[in-house]
């Protein structure tokens, strides 16, 4: 048996087995023969009690709080959604059975039905650095509370719940595909450090966050999940390992554990189970008080390539997949870091992904693996970049092209060429709207008429995050107001029913998932003469809001009014 789990489990001689004893709940041969059961399963003395119908639960609840003089806390009347993430650390709830809920100052609460626990305590108090006090419950509700917060845990991952032994090996996706060996084992001394790494990396990826934040302070070290957009603190571990975090993700990246003084760069690749792999990108920075590292967690197969689920209205799907459906000329995908750029272009390229089509694509990095599609890693420090392998896909009969990012004129020239000779392109840029889009190709130095000959459509896009439909309540939002952010006088008219978040055992305050905002803009005659003349981005956008096209701000409160998101979502992606 592991240490961990004889923890969880009662000798016959524990403290709660002894007062059973002492006041005749149990006999001394009942006590000694149910610990050892209780042993052999695994499981806390009291649960197996429980369970077994040898004790009620209230009854156990009402003398262990005689007893001991611990209040007993009723859970049924306890909001465990109030309960702060960092402090669900769902390994040690699983070892000691028991749940911190609340803090108060600098002490942790922590829900137990065995009072005599006092490993659950310590433990809790080490990994959060806070005074621990204890509260008794009653074991079934503290079992019905567990798996309440723990039942939803593998969704996100699309395979069963791992345990530690079926996390799979750790290494590095180098070019020559070695493994990465001294990632694989950690030393005995480090040991902890590799566990809690790996389970960190598994809560990560089922909680579906697309990055992680690991930052060191003086007096702190924090480590942080963004999921659905938004940063969230989910651990604070002692500041003093700071230094053995950053190298075991060091190690495990094959970069130089000794060089902390500049930033770099690394990979990872995560064997979860069988045919199950992550890719990790990893960046250091050296900050004030040590190495921030920060993980950017591409898993292609959580990406959902189905263009009804992206978020599109029905004209501006139209207006996508016709311009798909044109033999040449260039699509451009625009928006900051994190919007959904990649997974719209891959979209596109699934629908386009026949075996009629040569489709080749240049990617830094590449974040979906797509069968049927020739896709290269651009590397630069070998002289592989966007040109480079530009220039090499148009002397290998391409029908498509993808670019993952126009960065200069090169790369730009190249890529307006292959849209005005008979191929079909996609690209990114980082740009606010779709009209800037054009003027930031000029900008860079691109002629006028071969922007305005070769772009095909534009699309600038956001992610909002979803309201929740299990717990969404609707707001009330007076006209004058509801006129100022945006909405017609004929919606108001006719009725703006707007919804907020609440937050539930289903969501993260409020919310669940994201839902593209977009703004179409297809190039036409009018704006190609504009930009001829020499139009600057406002005027390219009166125009084309002139000939249909919705704006992101315009979307965004189309979205809110169907009650897909909030409008406090809408003014935080659309700066409104």
């Amino acid at each position: 048996m592991t240490k961990d789990s004889a923890s969880m489990t009662a000798s016959p001689n524990s403290g709660l087995a002894l007062s059973l004893v002492a006041s005749a709940l149990l006999t001394d041969e009942d006590s000694q023969k149910y610990s050892a059961q209780a042993r052999q399963q695994r499981k806390p003395l009291i649960s197996f009690l429980v369970e077994n119908k040898i004790l009620g639960s209230a009854a156990l609840a009402e003398f262990c709080e005689q007893e001991y003089g611990i209040p007993l806390l009723d859970l049924d009347a306890f909001d465990l959604t109030e309960i702060p993430q960092k402090y669900l650390n769902h390994k040690l709830i699983e070892k000691h059975h028991a749940l911190p809920i609340y803090t108060q100052g600098h002490t942790l609460y922590v829900a137990m039905s065995d009072p005599t626990n006092v490993g659950a305590l310590e433990d809790f108090g080490f990994s959060f650095g806070l005074h621990t006090e204890a509260l008794l419950v009653d074991e079934l509700k503290l079992q019905q509370a567990i798996g309440k917060l723990t039942e939803s845990e593998s969704e996100a991952l699309g395979v069963e719940e791992l345990t530690d032994s079926e996390i799979g090996e750790l290494e590095v996706s180098d070019d020559d595909g070695r493994m990465n060996e001294d990632a694989a084992s950690g030393g005995d001394d480090d040991a902890p450090i590799v566990k809690y790494i790996n389970k960190v990396l598994l809560d990560a990826i089922r909680r579906g966050a697309s990055d992680l934040h690991f930052e060191p302070y003086e007096h702190k070290y924090r480590i942080r999940f963004r999921v659905d957009g938004i940063l969230h603190e989910i651990a604070s571990p002692p500041v003093n390992l700071a230094s053995r975090f950053s190298a075991r993700l060091k190690v495990m990246s094959r970069l130089d554990i000794a060089e902390r003084r500049l930033p770099q760069d690394g990979r990872i690749k995560l064997k979860l189970a069988k045919g199950k792999a992550i890719d990790l990108r990893v960046n250091t920075l050296p900050t004030l008080w040590g190495e921030k590292i920060v993980l950017r967690i591409l898993d292609s197969s959580a990406a959902k390539l189905n263009i009804d689920i992206l978020g599109f209205d029905e004209r501006q799907k139209a207006l996508y997949l016709g311009a798909l459906d044109k033999p040449q000329g260039m699509i451009l995908v625009t928006g900051p870091t994190g919007s959904g750029k990649t997974v719209s272009l891959y979209t596109g390229l699934n629908i386009l992904n026949t075996a009629e089509r040569n489709i080749s694509t240049a990617e830094d990095p590449v974040e979906i693996n797509l069968p049927g599609i020739n896709q290269v890693q651009v590397n630069p420090k070998a002289g592989l970049t966007f040109a480079s392998a530009l220039r090499a896909f148009l002397r290998q009969d391409p029908d498509v092209v993808m670019v993952g990012e126009i960065r200069d004129l090169e790369t730009a020239e190249i890529a307006i060429k292959a849209a005005q000779t008979g191929h079909l392109v996609l690209s990114t840029l980082h740009t606010n709207s779709a009209a800037e889009t054009l003027t930031r190709l000029l900008n860079m130095g691109v002629p006028a008429f071969n922007v305005a000959s070769s772009v095909t459509l534009i699309m600038a896009q956001r992610l909002a995050r979803r309201l929740c439909e299990k717990c969404k309540q609707p707001e009330h939002v007076p006209d004058p107001e509801l006129l100022a952010l945006g909405y017609s006088q004929a919606q108001v008219e006719e009725g703006v029913k707007l919804y907020k978040p609440v937050g539930c055992s289903e969501c993260s305050g409020g919310y669940k998932g994201r839902v593209g905002i977009y703004e179409m803009m297809p190039m036409n005659e009018a704006i190609a003469n504009l930009i001829m003349e020499g139009g600057n981005s406002l005027q390219i956008s009166a125009l084309a809001q002139e000939h249909g096209m919705r704006t992101l701000r315009q979307t965004a409160l189309e979205k809110a009014r169907l009650g897909v998101t909030s409008l406090a979502e809408v003014n935080r992606v659309t700066n409104g």
